[in-house]
């Protein structure tokens, strides 16, 4: 699958390696401001996560450990080979920054990561609404029956269930969007969370998050900015889910502050690997 993936790649080729992670829905064309933003300095990869942007869908339903490792390959195969074998920087927005998370808390993926800058990140859970929650305790019992079916009634039975224009009436307007391996897909990753792995995450933390985001609320970032040992939060006065596009002055000028050291190690590197 890591062959397949598609990576948009900016930049000069000896410059320090970024890493930009897409959210749900999106594509690595969406976070080009950042890409352009950043390129004259690093050597940008974004890449298309697999049923987004350019990328074919994953050959059976995924889950969040099957997103790291292939960030985790992309990283090692794609980038290093390049680059060198040191860690790099990850540039998360939402469901991308649920993944850099999670692979920064990895004890082995972790090693591959200098920083993190997230934007409105997904992965710490929400309080549901009392909708979302009555939606729920409907497709629970519409779902109970078929769980007593014998096999094999069950899993076809139970995949019509999941294609009915009721189950879709109950889903998210995301979920509604989706048919197939993505949309079970959607369901394994949008219920992965990471808020009981903060504290193995060493990596240092740039969170920005827009004062009017209708997706993540104040309460998810607080959580996010106590539970990791070193962050810091950047409101963004009047940006919603998209802060990157709602204020990308803010967004730019702190990504390029927070990554002046790590440009600055890199350059020292390279005049000492061209002096020995």
């Amino acid at each position: 699958m890591v062959e397949a993936v598609h990576v948009d790649r900016a930049g000069p080729a000896t410059a320090p390696p970024v890493l930009l992670l897409h959210g749900w829905g999106s594509s690595a064309a969406l976070m080009r401001p950042l890409t352009d933003a950043l390129a004259d300095v690093f050597a940008v990869f974004a890449l298309d996560l697999p049923g987004h942007g350019h990328s074919p869908p994953p050959p059976e339903p995924w889950g969040i450990d099957a997103h790291v490792r292939l960030v985790q390959e992309v990283i090692r195969k794609r980038i290093h080979p390049a680059h060198g074998t040191a860690p790099l920087p990850i540039i998360g927005h939402s469901n991308g920054g649920r993944i850099a998370l999670f692979l920064a808390a990895d004890p082995e993926a972790g090693a591959l990561v200098d920083r993190l800058i997230l934007i409105s990140p997904s992965g710490i859970p929400r309080r549901r609404s009392a909708g979302v929650k009555v939606r729920s305790a409907i497709a629970k019992l519409v779902k109970a029956p078929f769980t007593w079916l014998p096999e094999p009634v069950r899993s076809p039975a139970t995949d019509w269930l999941h294609h009915s224009l009721l189950w879709r009436a109950l889903g998210s307007s995301d979920y509604r969007a989706l048919d197939g391996v993505m949309r079970a897909t959607f369901v394994r990753v949008v219920n992965s969370y990471v808020d009981d792995r903060l504290a193995q995450i060493t990596a240092p933390t740039l969170l920005f998050w827009g004062t009017n985001d209708e997706a993540i609320t104040r309460k998810q970032m607080r959580r996010l900015e106590d539970g990791l040992p070193d962050a810091g939060l950047v409101p963004l006065d009047g940006a919603g889910h998209y802060g990157y596009l709602d204020a990308p002055g803010p967004v730019i000028a702190g990504t390029r502050h927070f990554l002046r050291d790590y440009a600055e190690r890199a350059a020292q590197a390279r005049a000492a690997a061209s002096s020995a």
